[in-house]
């Protein structure tokens, strides 16, 4: 009796504290997917975040990650959660059905009525359709290459946004757009340049629903029509140090065969705009162990047979960032189609905001997957759907 007593509050302190395990960490970041009305499934998270006192200082978004990434980047600490509500509560106010009655079957025909309703009367705050299709426009005129006006979803960002604050550098945020003419992908950064709505507007510009956006006489469309997960720019910088990176995608690599129509569209959706996280991480810790196994060998090299560059490398290997990444990915319902990112009804809102929540809090209950990894790994990622113990 007397070891059992002894024993039991030793295994409570067994449990690390996430003050203590995010000391470890130099940096802490928030990567956020897009993927339209799922993207309140990324507030859930960031509510979950926070209520746990986990505060990223860079935050990187793709298309409506950039949404989510620039109100939270751009509001102070007090607000933040309140203003992400209400830019959520803003677009999804639109009522659908004053009543839906219970089984899937009812909720897919409510679903499919609200993004009806999307796609001919656009979304308050955010979209709204052209007087005339674009179909029917002289090649050349401004509503021409569209078939929505986002002037809304402008208004609604300088509304919620102090951009002097997302802009003072406490905290750093990146978001991917894609340049037209060239094809190339870019990232605005706040530690290189001042961001304003415009560029948060190009980086959710998908076409050919919305028109593209005039930065520095270059034009720009919706990054995920390129790469989705802007993870692979973070892990790119060499001002990188250790990192826990917290990466929320809207779409899953991973799903059921499909059983009809319905099922291939949805799913051919999933894997065009879901990550590669696992083949950049597996390609990054190849590297990180190629780079430790050519470090190991210089270091049996007599100092005088050094080049220069030998030197270099030696001393860049001696900081190695430490890279962990807690993956979560939104579960879809099963009454939810192809037409489920823009299918914005304040009922789907809040089940995806409730979603991203109850994953996160559940992870979060996994602390030693907030530990740092050890320098022979250099990277590990862990999802509470793939990895969770219990």
């Amino acid at each position: 009796m007397d070891e059992q007593a002894v024993s039991k509050p030793k295994r409570r302190s067994e449990t690390p504290d996430i003050a203590d395990l995010l000391s470890a960490y130099q940096s802490v970041g928030l990567v956020l997917q897009g993927g339209g009305a799922l993207g309140a499934y990324q507030a859930g998270v960031f509510q979950a975040l926070d209520e746990a006192g986990i505060e990223a200082n860079w935050l990187s978004g793709v298309s409506i990650g950039a949404v989510n990434a620039a109100i939270i980047a751009g509001n102070t600490k007090g607000n933040r959660l309140d203003r992400l509500r209400n830019f959520w509560e803003t677009i999804s106010r639109r009522k659908i059905w004053h009543f839906t009655p219970e089984g899937d079957i009812f909720r897919k025909l409510r679903n499919q009525a609200s993004s009806l309703m999307t796609m001919t009367a656009g979304i308050p705050g955010f979209f709204t359709p052209h007087r005339i299709n674009p179909w029917f426009q002289f090649p050349g005129a401004a509503e021409a290459t569209s078939f929505y006006d986002t002037s809304e979803l402008r208004e609604t960002l300088d509304r919620l946004i102090d951009w002097d604050v997302l802009n003072d550098r406490r905290h750093r945020l990146s978001v991917g757009a894609v340049n037209v003419s060239t094809g190339n992908y870019r990232y605005f950064d706040s530690h290189i340049e001042a961001l304003g709505p415009e560029h948060i507007m190009a980086s959710g510009a998908l076409p050919p629903a919305f028109p593209a956006v005039l930065i520095e006489n270059e034009y720009y469309w919706d990054g995920g029509i390129v790469s989705n997960t802007p993870l692979q720019y973070l892990l790119e910088q060499e001002s990188v140090h250790d990192t826990l990176v917290f990466q929320v995608d809207l779409f899953s690599a991973r799903g059921i065969l499909p059983r009809d129509m319905a099922d291939v569209l949805a799913r051919h959706k999933d894997i065009m705009y879901s990550s590669r996280t696992r083949n950049n991480t597996d390609t990054f810790r190849r590297m990180h162990n190629l780079r430790l196994k050519l470090h190991q060998a210089l270091l049996r090299v007599p100092p005088e047979a050094l080049t220069q560059d030998d030197r270099s490398f030696l001393a860049a290997m001696e900081d190695v960032p430490q890279i962990n990444i807690v993956h979560l990915i939104y579960q879809q319902k099963v009454y939810e189609s192809d037409a489920k990112d823009y299918e914005f009804s304040g009922t789907s809102m809040r089940e995806h905001w409730d979603s991203g929540y109850q994953d996160t809090r559940k992870t979060l209950k996994h602390r030693r997957w907030l530990e740092k990894p050890p320098e022979s790994i250099g990277m590990t990622v862990h999802d509470v759907h793939r990895d969770d113990p219990s």
